[in-house]
């Protein structure tokens, strides 16, 4: 009874929770990146699909719960891509970005990098975040292989190409003692990461901005594509992409260099190793929804404010666009 109580009412395709508040998104967020989703069986998640179906025609057995419909919609939205209909790649769902990008995480964090082992983890780093970026793109409309390469070599060359240049900067500075140093050098993944993001977002999703994407209207018909739409949504997820590596990058040697300096790891020092996993696994998993959270996947845009065309193709007043993750 207190579960039924304190559940909502099923809307079909629609979130559970009050997309308008950040507590609300932060809510659906936490149930789309939950990694338990990763171990959902076919059959479980054929048994969602077919559980919805009977919802949308009007055969739902009876006895189902709004609970086990909400439950069933989380696991489709975990697996299924939104546009396209097929399963995500596991290692590129949401819900496998924490467990799949942690290990990278911890090699980006490393102290004392050579110039190779910045190499091999920033294109390890960009190359995870280029096939989730595309597995999670909006795919209203199709996107040549060609754009994909081109967003995978952009990102791949800028963050090389910042993180290798600020460290050789800082190695050749003689302001900095070699504590100092080797500080700084561990903040260096941020603005690498950062505005790497941003060129693999802007590179990889470009098409979006001039062939547009689809808006919807309250009934979830198609009313037209829009390219102002899609500006919104590249800026929303660019600015998604910036927030997330912030904590990230720079709590974690922060605490670290706090750590350090403990008698208990000063006595064990292969202790070092693993309690830096586990510091990049805590924040990384707290700093994901959150930055996730910032926006609605599901965004909403005043019809006034697009293409003429389609605002005089509807009466609604509020179309809706995926913005992607």
């Amino acid at each position: 009874m207190a579960e039924s109580a304190s559940c909502p009412v099923f809307q079909l395709g629609k979130p559970r929770y009050e997309q308008s508040t950040f507590l609300g998104r932060l809510r659906h967020f936490i149930d789309i990146i939950d990694p338990s989703t990763l171990f959902v069986t076919e059959s479980r998640l054929k048994e969602c699909i077919k559980l919805l179906d009977d919802f949308k025609q009007g055969n739902l057995p009876s006895g189902i719960t709004d609970h086990q419909l909400w439950e069933a919609q989380k696991v489709k939205q975990a697996i299924i891509h939104p546009d396209t209909g097929e399963k995500i790649f596991m290692p590129f769902r949401m819900s496998g970005y924490v467990p799949f990008g942690t290990p990278i995480v911890v090699g980006l964090l490393l102290p004392n990098q050579t110039l190779a082992s910045t190499v091999f983890w920033q294109w390890l780093n960009q190359s995870h975040n280029a096939c989730v970026n595309y597995a999670n793109r909006n795919a209203t409309k199709p996107t040549p292989t060609s754009k994909f390469f081109q967003g995978y070599l952009g990102a791949v060359t800028s963050a090389v190409s910042i993180a290798v240049g600020l460290n050789v900067l800082i190695q050749k500075s003689s302001k900095f003692n070699p504590a100092t140093r080797m500080l700084i050098q561990r903040f260096i993944p941020f603005p690498a990461v950062a505005s790497a993001n941003i060129c693999n977002v802007a590179l990889m999703r470009h098409n979006e901005l001039s062939e547009g994407i689809d808006v919807l209207d309250s009934n979830g018909n198609v009313v037209g594509s829009s390219r102002i739409a899609a500006k919104h949504a590249l800026i929303e997820t660019a600015l998604t992409r910036v927030a997330l590596p912030l904590p990230i990058f720079v709590l974690p040697p922060i605490i670290m260099a706090f750590l350090e300096k403990l008698p208990l790891m000063q006595a064990h020092r292969r202790m070092m190793l693993p309690v830096h996993s586990l510091v990049c696994l805590a924040v990384f998993g707290l700093s994901l929804p959150l930055a996730i959270s910032l926006f609605p996947q599901m965004s909403e845009i005043e019809a006034s404010h697009l293409e003429p065309e389609i605002a005089m193709a509807t009466d609604c007043k509020v179309l809706t666009y995926n913005k992607g993750l």
